[in-house]
């Protein structure tokens, strides 16, 4: 780097932040330490960025992000700037799903902020990339970005490329599903194991519009995320060019000082949910959205969401309750056309900021739409004309509960409760035949304090469905029901049953009725029976007494607050 006074007086105000930890005779041990691994007085002279890496061989979501991180360290060294990258921790919900260890996966989301918080605070860095592929990474990540509020931005690992069995396009989902078939008799051995070996190709999350993919395309529409990155699917050539981008883009968002708390704000959290709403997006979008609002300190409610939903027609035909993936999504335009989609249309506010220092009208504006694509419909169009994300009240339910429809479901449920305490409970139950049209199956003692972590079930719904009674079994959960599945599923009801919610005072047999339209949800029985029920409660003992998971459990909102444990204002 040339030593004429412009350049070092343009570093100077990049590196304003760093100069504490390296700057100044006092600083002479940390230049030391920093120069065992190999920088320089000229390294150490330059901004240095953060880069906080959620890579893990546990699972595919996250395995190829050492590939990407490399790609971004060159971008930040062409750009100007020193990399330093440190790793968080990641759980696979995928792998973990359906055994006590997924307890511990929105745990992780916390864990990830905190622990990237701290590196940060510590280490002064000038900027910060976050490189996050799954479901509870990206949450933590933003989260983390808020707190710190420094120039930051968070790029998704992207998609896993969809399997293949017999021309038919499988993703994790399918293999969910076919337990359930398997164990019903209605598939051989052979053709499950089939299914297995086929559905997870290679490196990459999940690649339906599940959670990951889901808060991929949220971030980019909140603007945390580079419009046009999230979308690439993970193993693609083009990844390791939007990853150097990313690293050139942190340096340019020093120089204009564009921050966080800049880009998140009311207006781009409610674009974030009309996106979800408009892509049948996972109900965890709800989750994460409200602690991102919680942690930024902005009011923002199921009230709210529901009424963007409400507004927002669907217009995404995407897995699970459609027909394509997010590689589909990739092809047919990307994250830009639906931002397009959703600009024309005044579904979002264009004015609001993005990472690049463009809005968001003006990022959309570029978007290509590959002709004679069905996967992104128009808004004159839609698959429904609701959005994908609807909330439930009523006296089980009475600060709300999460479902996630396409439109084609039945719109009223009416049935008697299945209670179960815990989800392998309920699972066994399936798998044994034990389930019938009609019932209700009530999963509790699962949601942030009593499980504690809110597990999320996707193996006995996607059982459920694989038994062929997705559409006629109705499940409700103080849990996750992210919405992976083609049946009715309503999860995130606050308050919890470890708290007294009503879900915890209701009996086998109890009917439990669930209107849609009229955005109900009710147990059969007078106010003054759930006051004697209520009176008579007992709270069980605890599953964790220390630890991680009993510090979560002490700490932990419900879920209508996004079930963080950082509440800010």
């Amino acid at each position: 780097m040339s030593d004429s006074p412009e350049i070092r007086d343009q570093v100077a105000k990049l590196n304003t932040r760093s100069r504490t930890l390296v700057e100044g005779d006092d600083r002479a041990a940390a230049r030391a330490m920093l120069k065992a691994i190999g920088l320089t007085d000229a390294d150490l002279a330059k901004p240095i960025i953060g880069i906080a890496n959620t890579w893990t061989e546990v699972g595919p979501c996250n395995f190829h992000l050492r590939r990407l991180a490399h790609k971004m360290k060159e971008g930040i060294r062409a750009a100007g700037g020193t990399p330093l990258e440190f790793n968080t921790v990641s759980i696979s919900d995928g792998i973990t799903m359906g055994t006590e260890g997924m307890k511990a996966s929105l745990i992780s989301r916390e864990m990830i902020a905190d622990s990237i918080e701290l590196i940060a605070r510590a280490n002064y860095f000038d900027g910060l990339i976050c490189l996050a592929a799954c479901d509870k990474t990206m949450p933590g990540t933003i989260m983390a970005m808020i707190r710190l509020n420094i120039p930051s931005l968070m790029l998704y690992g992207g998609s896993i490329m969809p399997g293949n069995l017999k021309g038919k396009d499988l993703t994790v989902q399918d293999v969910f599903e076919a337990i359930g078939a398997y164990a019903a008799g209605r598939i051989s051995q052979e053709e499950f194991k089939a299914v297995e070996d086929a559905a997870c190709p290679g490196p990459g999350a999940c690649g339906g519009q599940f959670t990951a993919n889901t808060m991929g395309m949220l971030a980019e529409i909140m603007g945390v995320c580079p419009m046009g990155m999230a979308d690439v699917p993970a193993m693609a050539e083009e990844k390791d060019t939007v990853s150097y981008r990313a690293g050139e883009l942190i340096l340019k968002m020093i120089e204009m000082d564009i921050r966080p708390k800049q880009i998140i704000t009311r207006t781009s959290l409610e674009n974030a949910i009309a996106s979800v709403a408009c892509t049948g997006g996972s109900t965890n979008g709800v989750l994460h959205t409200l602690a991102f609002a919680r942690e930024a300190g902005i009011p923002f409610s199921l009230e709210d969401i529901e009424n963007i939903s409400k507004h927002t027609p669907l217009i995404a035909d995407l897995k699970p309750t459609g027909k394509y993936t997010a590689v589909d999504v990739h092809k047919a335009g990307g994250i830009r056309l639906i931002a397009k989609r959703l600009v024309e249309s005044n579904h979002v506010d264009g004015s609001a900021l993005t990472v690049t220092g463009k809005t968001l009208a003006e990022e959309a504006a570029s978007a290509t739409e590959t002709p004679g694509q069905d996967v992104i419909r128009t808004f004159e169009n839609p698959i429904s004309q609701n959005g994908g994300l609807h909330v439930l009240t009523g006296n089980l339910a009475p600060r709300g509960a999460v479902i996630k429809l396409k439109g084609d479901e039945p719109r009223q449920h009416r049935g008697p409760a299945r209670i179960f305490n815990r989800e392998e409970d309920a699972m066994h139950a399936v798998q044994s035949r034990q389930i019938v049209a009609g019932d209700v199956v009530v999963i509790r003692y699962e949601g942030p304090v009593g499980g504690p972590g809110m597990r999320e079930m996707l193996g006995v719904t996607a059982a459920i469905t694989g038994q062929g009674l997705g559409r006629d079994v109705l499940l409700i959960t103080d849990g996750r029901f992210s919405g992976a599945t083609r049946g009715m599923c309503i999860g995130h009801i606050a308050p919890e049953a470890m708290l007294g919610g009503p879900i915890g005072l209701i009996n086998e047999g109890d009917i439990i009725t669930v209107d849609i339209d009229s955005r109900s949800l009710n147990v059969e029985l007078s106010t003054a029976e759930l006051e004697k029920r209520a009176a008579a409660w007992l709270p069980p003992k605890p599953n964790y007494t220390s630890g991680v998971m009993a510090k979560y459990a002490r700490t932990a909102a419900q879920a209508d607050d996004g079930s963080a444990t950082n509440i800010v204002g």
